[in-house]
Order: C-alpha cells, then sequence, then structure tokens
C-alpha cells in the first residue's frame, strides 16, 4: 500500500486544525472551495458553449440545406434535371429548388426586413423544424399555394394570427418609364411556426414556390438547389463531388463554408473560456502550496518528533502530500458534482434567477436561442476532473519534499 494507516491518520490530524492553527485550516478552505468552484465553473461553461454549437448547428441544418448549388451570374432554369440528376450522387438525399428573396414587411405601425423562401410544400413538409413547429393555423393553404408560413416573433411583433393578411415589398418591382418601382403584395398568413430560434422566428418567410416564382419574377427557373445529405459531416467531401456533377457555371457551397465566421467565433470563445477557468483551478492549487507552506512550518517540531521516533523521510513526505491531496481531491469531487447537477437543471435555474433578480438573463435576441442549452462531452468532463486532480497533487510536491528535508537537529534546537 502506497499510504499507510500512520500515514492517513496523521494528515487527517493535521487537516483538525485547532484553535492556534485556525489560520491554517482556513487557507485550505479556501482552497477547497476554489478548486470546487473552478472546477464546477470550468464544466458548466463547456456544456453551454458545447450546447450552443450543438443546438445552433440542428436547427441551421433542420432548416437550410447542407450544401447549396447557385447561379454565378443569373438564376437555374432547367434545375427540376439538376435536382435529379443530383440525387443520384452517392450521400445526397434529397435537392429542393429554392427561391430566395429580399422583402420589406411593413403594417401601418412597424416595418421590418425579412427573407423569403419559396419551397415546395412536398419539401417543406420534409423538413420537421419547421412542418413540426406549427403552432398556429396549418399547411392546408400553403399546399395550395394560397398562403405563407411566418415565424412566431413575426406573428407578434406586427401583431397578427393565421387567417390575417400580411404586406411584403419586394425591391424587384415592375420597370417603368421611370425606373422600376417596387412590388407591393398582400398575403394570407396560412400558418405561423416557432423554431426557437429567435432570428429565424423573427425575420424567415416560407411561401409557395410557384408564388415565389410569379412574386419575384423568376418564371421557370429557381436561384438555388438546396441538397440534403445523410451525414453533416460529409458535406465538403460531398460537395466536391457536385461540383464535378453540375460542371461550371454553377456555385457549391456547403453549410461549413457558410457559417464559417460563426462556428469559428463559438470555439475561439470556447477555447478562451477554457484558459481562463482554468486560472481558477490554478490560483486555487497555489493556495494549496501557501497552506501546506505554512502547516510544514507550523508543524517543524512534530515533523522531528516524528524523525527521532523513527519515520522516513518517505512518510514524512506521504504525510503531507495526503493532507495537501485532500484538499484538492475533496474539492474536485465537488465540484464536478456541483456542475452535473447545474447542467441538469440549468433551464430551470436560469428561470429561477430570472423570478428572484426580475432580470432577463438569456435573452433570445442576443443569443438566438429561446432556452439555455447544456451539452456535457464526458471526455471532457473527465479531461477538467484529471487537470483539476493533477494540479492539485502537484501542488503538493514541494511543501511535502521541504518537509520531509527538515533535519530535526536544528528544528528542536529552535523550539
Amino acid at each position: 500500500m502506497i499510504f499507510g494507516a500512520f500515514e492517513r491518520m496523521v494528515a487527517a490530524r493535521y487537516l483538525r486544525a485547532r484553535r492556534k492553527e485556525g489560520f491554517v485550516s482556513v487557507i485550505a478552505g479556501f482552497s477547497l472551495v476554489g478548486i470546487a468552484l473552478g472546477v464546477a465553473t470550468l464544466i458548466i461553461v463547456m456544456a453551454v458553449m458545447n450546447g450552443f454549437r450543438a443546438d445552433i448547428t440542428e436547427r441551421i441544418l433542420g432548416i437550410n440545406g447542407h450544401i447549396n448549388v447557385y447561379g454565378i451570374t443569373e438564376s437555374i432554369i432547367d434545375y427540376d434535371a439538376k435536382a435529379k440528376q443530383l440525387e443520384t450522387i452517392p450521400g445526397v438525399v434529397s435537392a429542393m429548388p429554392v427561391v430566395e428573396g429580399q422583402v420589406l414587411v411593413s403594417s401601418n405601425t412597424t416595418s421590418a426586413a425579412a427573407l423569403v423562401r419559396g419551397m415546395q410544400d412536398t419539401d417543406i413538409a420534409r423538413l420537421p423544424w419547421i412542418a413540426g413547429k406549427i403552432v398556429e393555423g396549418s399547411l392546408a393553404h400553403y399546399e395550395a399555394g394560397e398562403g405563407i408560413l411566418i415565424g412566431a416573433r413575426m406573428a407578434e411583433q406586427f401583431r397578427v394570427r393565421a387567417g390575417d393578411e400580411i404586406l411584403l415589398i419586394s425591391p424587384k418591382g415592375n420597370v417603368t418609364a421611370f425606373g422600376s418601382t417596387p412590388r407591393a403584395h398582400s398575403f394570407v398568413v396560412a400558418g405561423i411556426f416557432s423554431i426557437g430560434m429567435s432570428d429565424y422566428d423573427a425575420s424567415v418567410i416560407f411561401m409557395p414556390l410557384s408564388l415565389a416564382q410569379t412574386y419575384f419574377k423568376y418564371p421557370g427557373s429557381v436561384t438555388s438547389l438546396e441538397l440534403r445529405i445523410d451525414s453533416a459531416d460529409n458535406a465538403r467531401p460531398i460537395a466536391g463531388k457536385v461540383r464535378d456533377a453540375v460542371g461550371p457555371g454553377l456555385r457549391i457551397l456547403s453549410w461549413q463554408d457558410t457559417n464559417v465566421p460563426f462556428f469559428n467565433a463559438l470555439e475561439v470563445e470556447r477555447n478562451v473560456m477554457f484558459l481562463i477557468l482554468t486560472l481558477i483551478i490554478l490560483v486555487a492549487a497555489m493556495n494549496i502550496i501557501s497552506g501546506l507552506i505554512m502547516l510544514v512550518k507550523d508543524k517543524g517540531r512534530d515533523i522531528a518528533i516524528l524523525r527521532t521516533m523513527g519515520a522516513t523521510r518517505g512518510m514524512i513526505m506521504r504525510i503531507f502530500l495526503i493532507a495537501g491531496a485532500s484538499v484538492g481531491f475533496t474539492g474536485t469531487a465537488l465540484g464536478f458534482g456541483l456542475g452535473v447537477v447545474f447542467c441538469d437543471n440549468i433551464e430551470a435555474i436560469r428561470r429561477f434567477l430570472e423570478r428572484v433578480i426580475g432580470t432577463e438573463l438569456f435573452s433570445p435576441e442576443v443569443y438566438f436561442l429561446t432556452q439555455m442549452p447544456a451539452k456535457m462531452e464526458w471526455h471532457e468532463t473527465m479531461s477538467v476532473v484529471a487537470m483539476a486532480l493533477g494540479l492539485s497533487l502537484a501542488a503538493t510536491i514541494y511543501p511535502s519534499w521541504r518537509a520531509a528535508r527538515t533535519d530535526p537537529v536544528e528544528a528542536l534546537r529552535y523550539e
């Protein structure tokens, strides 16, 4: 056994400080709390960052295609033939024709920019993030080509409900002798969806493909083809196959290409937060060093007596290793438990805190999501725990070595 009963008994005795040794005990307590808070905070932050990335990725890919095929200078005319051709490529599940256009949504009291996505009703039905998120109305009028779908936040902003009309103004209008004039038309709201991403719920409109072709003046053509594949991670390799299949004249972009700045920003923020929060654990480990050094200085006479009674330098070193490591191990265990419990109940905790302080902590307009996500990656969590344990153990080495090097004659001489 590496640590004998004698070493454990003496280490436990030193951790239960008496009145005159209380300051050492206070330092040990602060070290334990610091490590616990550092580990818990690091676990929670990493889980929230992972949750953000996973949730936003899932929602983005649930609405947009994995690969987009655009016309370089003009719209895609023979889109049906190209869609069937692309669906024969291994890994491609479907190719959906889309007409996109920018509009101004207007009412008597307010106006806002929006993106219109013209899609066939059969394609909409295959998108669970749209067809399965209808909170008011239905797809019936959309399937008949007579109505549009808008987000819940847009419906709230313009105070419309399913069955009401909403005015859309397109800058691509009719050409007259005096120039181009915007094209305005009122559309019936067939249904209202709530995806859970405030940006989409407030600024994206779905319109029947034939209606969008007429409204934006793309007769018999589309602006892009959206491809969905069997695995999002294979988007770039399959995009290369698509590029070879369609030849020149079309632009191919995978979802990684179109969202590079966003996901790079998330990754940078995640790494920076990891480094900053690791410093909390490091500072707490430094407190273990200072606490043990003070304990060694305070127990100099005891160490000398133990040496004269036959205790070896190895035994003395193990005593202080156990004392310091116990603080680190206990703090890490408490931090791990606190972090896991917090991550499992993070949304309930957020709502409770908002009720207590009366302030919105997680604004959908800022964070794009209506709920705070948390996804724990166990290999990452175990890495945090291992790092905390390693730092705690490393912090005990020098004070323990110093205690083992204590000369009993010198220690007793100056007492």
